[in-house]
């Protein structure tokens, strides 16, 4: 019983618990486009619920971009959701507009009392690559070796060492000569989950991108889930990487949410042609569980759904391994 659906494509997803439920959140684009490789760009969000990550129950569509001219009215992509101190819901996503041809990313807020209607903090703009710490990111597509002005699919957490928030993004670092090896996991914090600055990347290296980060505990170790591809290894990362690259799920061995992060020294969850990609991790109270969408696991056209959990076990080492299910269970 995956989570799909038939008249849209389903990618990057994204878990919230409430009492015993469990909200999915999904990005979606209408399978009519045809080529999958324009759903970017023809975006909204999908809302479903479940008691098993397994058994779904689809609300429809709860949030697109916004009515133009807007720093959002071409895209909102992947984000994250928490329980604020307010008692309200909080979306925190990823955003960029037709103006800009897409090519900038930034990062929005907005909140709902019922997981599902969502209304955005004033015009949603909370984050942007700017102020003192702005240097320590490639911050123009000018200056920028990439494909985009990368700034994206936002992790916040409640800081474990304090009152406030912290959020996890996608981003790249300036100045780096390999392109492949400036992608970076981008850090900002706050007070109220409102107000946030921008800081130094926690993390900068292996990849040209760290795409859908999320951080998390499990018995005093932290780990950094990540999702990136073959094409993105850096030169060094390549060689260390038992087999050569691959396309999928990946992550970061830390001490604290703040670092300092190395990357686990076996891949997690890859395969060529894809299998899974912008995977999550979640607890389930009985133990851990992926979760991502089926990109292309028997080599064929763009799949479109999110693939079944499937267990994640921990060794005696403190690193991940994927408990994989039969191939039926896909």
């Amino acid at each position: 019983m995956v989570l799909a659906l038939d008249k849209h494509f389903v990618w990057d997803s994204w878990y919230v618990r409430d009492d015993d439920l469990w909200h999915g959140y999904f990005l979606k684009a209408p399978r009519a486009i045809g080529d999958p490789d324009l759903r970017h760009f023809n975006v909204s969000y999908g809302h479903a619920t479940s008691t098993d990550l397994t058994n779904w129950t689809h609300l429809g569509e709860c949030f697109r971009p916004s009515e133009g001219p807007a720093w959002d009215d071409y895209t909102t992509w992947t984000g994250s959701v928490v329980r604020g101190d307010d008692d309200q819901w909080h979306l925190y996503y990823t955003g960029a507009c037709k103006a800009e041809d897409g090519m900038y990313q930034r990062i929005g807020h907005a909140v709902s009392h019922d997981l599902h209607n969502w209304k955005r903090v004033g015009n949603g703009l909370i984050l942007d690559l700017e102020g003192p710490n702005a240097h320590h990111y490639e911050v123009r597509m000018e200056d920028s070796l990439w494909h985009d002005r990368a700034m994206r699919d936002p992790w916040v957490m409640r800081d474990p060492d304090g009152d406030g928030w912290l959020m996890f993004f996608t981003a790249r670092t300036a100045g780096i000569e390999e392109p492949n090896a400036g992608g970076n996991i981008g850090f900002a914090t706050s007070p109220d989950g409102f107000e946030w600055t921008l800081r130094p990347p926690v993390f900068t290296g292996g990849y040209g991108q760290l795409e859908v980060p999320q951080v998390f505990e499990v018995d005093g170790q932290w780990y950094c889930l990540f999702c990136t591809a073959a094409e993105h290894f850096s030169k060094d990362q390549a060689a260390a990487t038992t087999g050569g690259p691959v396309t999928g799920n990946h992550y970061l061995i830390g001490d604290s949410p703040r670092g300092p992060w190395r990357i686990a020294p076996e891949f997690l969850d890859g395969a060529l042609p894809p299998r899974r990609y912008a995977a999550r991790i979640v607890d389930t109270g009985d133990g851990l569980v992926i979760l991502g969408f089926a990109d292309r696991p028997d080599g064929g056209d763009f799949v479109g759904h999110v693939m079944d959990p499937e267990p994640i076990i921990i060794d005696d080492n403190g690193l991940l391994h994927v408990q994989a299910l039969s191939k039926a269970a896909e």
